[in-house]
């Protein structure tokens, strides 16, 4: 579904991916883990349009997308679920979501996406009318998932969703990631837990100083020394 090969990116002077190869196949959930300024994120938003890499592909479903505006690959039906939920502040809940399905891709399907949206996060119906800024930090995320499901996505890409919530607000956002993949979703996620992304990972990759330095499934990574050691604390 998604194939990305040899990419290299960087930031001015500085190397962020080096030679990044991975894949991911229709259905998997796969877990990209690593330490901080390990190159997630620059990951992510390079194969999410917004990043321009200096060498190497980015294929979706076989079309080359790397270099693409991120409004063509959120169009194609790749959606981002942002570090940091980065939702509007000063707009409602309501029309965070409708900002969500701007795009050809989410305007076809917009009204049967908002009540899939509002089945989900009963919450975000509660809120619909309330200022996004004014929702606590767990339904802030809600919204920000929510957002990009309105635009009707294949793919998603979770950029550490557990970021700054509580452990039980953790717990239900992991859950609706897997619900969602139980649903045929194709999930990518970078995740700080990274005992619990492996455990829900189909299969998983360690990208260090970025490259990518081991990759197998969830369990057999969760079983590597090195990661257990680096990462676990075991």
């Amino acid at each position: 579904m998604l194939l990305v090969e040899n990419l290299s990116v960087f930031h001015g002077d500085a190397q962020a991916l080096d030679g990044v190869t991975l894949e991911v196949k229709q259905g998997e959930i796969i877990a990209i883990v690593g330490a901080n300024g390990a190159g997630k994120t620059s990951l992510i938003r390079t194969i999410a349009g917004m990043h321009k890499p200096a060498s190497g592909r980015v294929a979706y479903r076989g079309e080359e997308i790397a270099g693409w505006p991120s409004h063509r690959v959120c169009n194609l039906g790749i959606g981002q679920v942002a570090e940091g939920r980065q939702i509007f502040p000063s707009l409602t809940v309501a029309e965070n979501l409708a900002m969500g399905a701007m795009l050809p891709r989410g305007r076809a399907q917009r009204d049967e996406a908002l009540q899939r949206v509002y089945r989900m996060f009963p919450r975000l119906l509660e809120r619909q009318h309330q200022a996004a800024g004014t929702l606590s930090g767990g339904e802030q995320q809600m919204l920000a998932i929510g957002r990009c499901l309105m635009a009707s996505p294949d793919l998603v890409m979770f950029d550490e969703p557990s970021l700054g919530l509580a452990p039980a607000i953790v717990q239900q956002v992991l859950k609706t990631i897997h619900e969602l993949n139980r649903e045929g979703l194709t999930c990518v996620l970078v995740e700080q837990n990274v005992a619990v992304s492996l455990k829900l990972a189909s299969r998983a990759y360690v990208l260090e100083n970025g490259r990518i330095t081991l990759s197998g499934t969830g369990d057999e990574l969760l079983a590597d020394d090195r990661v257990r050691q680096a990462y676990l604390g075991l």
